[in-house]
């Protein structure tokens, strides 16, 4: 019998995780965020009609710090058509993610998600997880993990999305 009770539980655990789980072709979840220099809220849905690379650091994590000149490079080349690349750092302590940015400089909007609600509702899983959001607040692609042979694959699908139009309702 408990054999059988386990079994269930990892059916029914794999079925609710997969439920709340966010993915390529879902819509985004709604994700309120500080802003790092003026403390101003910012949700997601301010960005509808963009592009967003939204970004989950920390400052522990090596390929973050590798991942910041790709995501300013993408931000200098692709802002003026749309794309914002927003970084959400999920540090405990604001000293870490200062340290980090001294050596790391963003050129990028930087929000903090102290309560760590986005990344639960985005479901991520590793450091750093990217989302690629189109215009319509669809995510269509997430990147676990930085590598730097995920540049040319990242940059084309940023491209890709910039190219479409928004959908009217």
């Amino acid at each position: 019998m408990k054999p059988a009770l386990s079994l269930l539980s990892g059916i029914l655990f794999g079925f609710t995780s997969a439920v709340l789980a966010v993915g390529p072709g879902d819509q985004s979840p709604p994700c309120a965020m500080t802003s790092f220099i003026t403390e101003q809220n910012i949700d997601i849905q301010q960005f509808a009609g963009q592009v967003v690379y939204l970004d989950f650091w920390a400052s522990w994590c090596p390929p973050c710090a590798k991942s910041f000149p790709f995501l300013n490079a993408l931000h200098h080349e692709f802002q003026v058509e749309g794309l914002a690349v927003i970084g959400v750092n999920l540090d405990e302590d604001w000293v870490d993610a200062q340290v980090f940015l001294q050596r790391n400089p963003a050129h990028f909007a930087l929000v903090t998600d102290q309560d760590r609600q986005c990344a639960k509702d985005f479901d991520v899983r590793a450091m750093p997880s990217s989302y690629l959001i189109d215009r319509n607040g669809v995510i269509r692609h997430v990147h676990l993990g930085f590598r730097s042979g995920d540049r040319q694959v990242l940059r084309d699908q940023v491209k890709a999305l910039l190219a479409e139009s928004v959908m009217l309702d």
